[in-house]
């Protein structure tokens, strides 16, 4: 079983930015593919972000490619997803998620690949 816990969301004006944070706990943390998802009100989760367990791969959704940027720290059980030129359409609650006995070098975009999940954390951008 792995935890994990996201923390670093808040309010922002748009252009500003934010760093967020996912701990995991409860199990060896490198061999796990990571990803960053959201949701707004009223719409279905969406992909923004995933990281291969090496770090060397990522990709990111259409919509945020340029502006934010994956990043993990093995050592400290952490993945981080760092926002800048928010936009009021940025405003969601993202979620990390984790996948176990991923390859070195795969990353998934879909929410049905991960088995674990955060309980989000509020980002919200005002105009």
């Amino acid at each position: 079983q792995v935890q994990l816990v996201e923390s670093g969301g808040g309010l922002v004006q748009a252009g500003g930015s934010l760093r967020l944070s996912c701990a995991a706990s409860g199990r060896t943390f490198t061999n796990y593919a990571m990803g960053w998802f959201r949701q707004a009100p009223g719409q279905e989760r969406e992909f923004v972000a995933a990281i291969s367990w090496s770090g060397g791969n990522t990709d990111y959704a259409d919509s945020v490619k340029g502006r934010f940027t994956i990043s993990r720290d093995n050592a400290k059980n952490t993945v981080y997803l760092q926002m800048n030129s928010l936009k009021p359409e940025d405003t969601a609650v993202y979620y990390c998620a984790a996948t176990p006995g991923a390859r070195s070098g795969s990353y998934y975009i879909r929410d049905v690949s991960y088995t674990y999940w955060g309980q989000g954390t509020q980002v919200t951008c005002s105009s």
